[in-house]
């Protein structure tokens, strides 16, 4: 992939949110239990506001993210993800969408890593780092959930 200049990653990230939010969205119709319902939600409405966050991002936001670090349990890492079905449950949807979150954690680490352009590099690593809070919190969903009854 090539990006001409800021603006282009941005409109790049922004389609990735749109997609996302789609997709959450389309879970939460085939979702039969009503906390799976509200989780895929909710993450619809982050997806949403994380677009908005996008477009009004400014130089200085994407400098002050730089110093942050953002915790991983690496909870999903070792989980198998199950294919999408209307009778998921709570736990498969957390899988699944934790493991959408590390995909998009990795694409934006890979594309920092290529980048020859150091705004966009900076920029690319705060789009992993916005992705790396989306998984951590369906991994903490998932530890308050589904570990403590195993």
């Amino acid at each position: 992939m090539k990006f001409g200049n800021l603006k282009d990653v941005l409109a790049f990230a922004i389609r990735r949110e749109e997609e996302a939010a789609r997709t959450y969205r389309k879970l939460t119709t085939m979702a039969k239990e009503e906390s799976a319902k509200k989780l895929l939600s909710d993450l619809e409405a982050d997806e949403k506001n994380h677009k908005k966050i996008l477009q009004g991002l400014t130089k200085a936001r994407i400098e002050a993210a730089a110093f942050k670090t953002v915790k991983d349990l690496m909870i999903s890492d070792y989980l198998v993800e199950e294919p999408l079905a209307p009778d998921m449950n709570f736990q498969d949807l957390l899988i699944f969408a934790a493991k959408k979150e590390k995909k998009a954690v990795d694409l934006y680490l890979d594309l920092a890593k290529k980048s020859t352009i150091k705004e966009h590099r900076t920029l690319f690593e705060f789009l992993a780092k916005q992705e790396k809070v989306h998984k951590l919190r369906l991994e903490l969903e998932y530890e308050k959930h589904v570990l403590w009854e195993d």
